[in-house]
């Protein structure tokens, strides 16, 4: 991309993917600003012209990656065409084989980021907090129609059973990146659409 063609809004989409991608990789703390800029050929003072700071930046890098997953999310989880209990196996595959194709790295970044910033920023940990609520939500509306049709079980709210979703996807992750095998995701789906979800 060259920065004498690109228009404004082209050049915040790149940095924000740029930011994104090394984010995942590197986290919040070990990704530079400079780096972002010279792989792009972006002279520094453009990057201010769009973000305040690093954490401004991380900011808007949360909701450009939250933009495109609670799409996807509702995608799955609204699927017509399946029973909500596909749907959240549907997610759950979906999820092992991204990360099998990515060698059991880099993950979720909202997971990743939350782990590593949620006591270092109040501003980020707050930004976090509300997209795991969002996708928590939208667990929680997959399993409360699950549970309206007898298909899963409704001795717990659904938003409770939705939390305990989110909490155990997001914990095999962390643990399937640490031992670099996707085995705690079979672990977790095992026991969640066995012994939590069936009705």
């Amino acid at each position: 991309m060259s920065p004498k063609t690109a228009t404004k809004q082209e050049t915040k989409t790149a940095l924000l993917q740029v930011g994104m991608d090394l984010m995942l990789e590197k986290g919040y703390t070990n990704t530079g600003i400079q780096e972002v800029l010279n792989t792009l050929g972006v002279p520094k003072g453009s990057f201010y012209h769009y973000f305040d700071s690093k954490e401004n930046y991380a900011v808007e890098i949360i909701h450009f990656f939250d933009q495109d997953y609670s799409a996807n999310l509702q995608t799955i989880l609204r699927n017509p065409k399946q029973k909500p209990l596909e749907r959240l196996r549907t997610y759950c595959e979906t999820g092992k084989a991204m990360l099998v194709a990515q060698e059991c790295r880099k993950g979720c970044l909202i997971g990743n980021l939350s782990q590593e910033m949620a006591d270092q920023s109040e501003v980020l940990r707050k930004e976090l907090s509300k997209v795991m609520d969002k996708w928590r939500n939208l667990f929680a509306e997959c399993i409360e129609e699950g549970q309206k049709s007898g298909e899963i079980k409704d001795n717990r709210s659904a938003k409770e059973i939705a939390e305990l979703f989110a909490c155990g996807w997001g914990g095999a992750v962390m643990r399937a990146k640490t031992v670099k095998d996707p085995q705690p995701l079979d672990v977790f789906m095992d026991l969640m659409f066995e012994d939590v979800l069936k009705a």
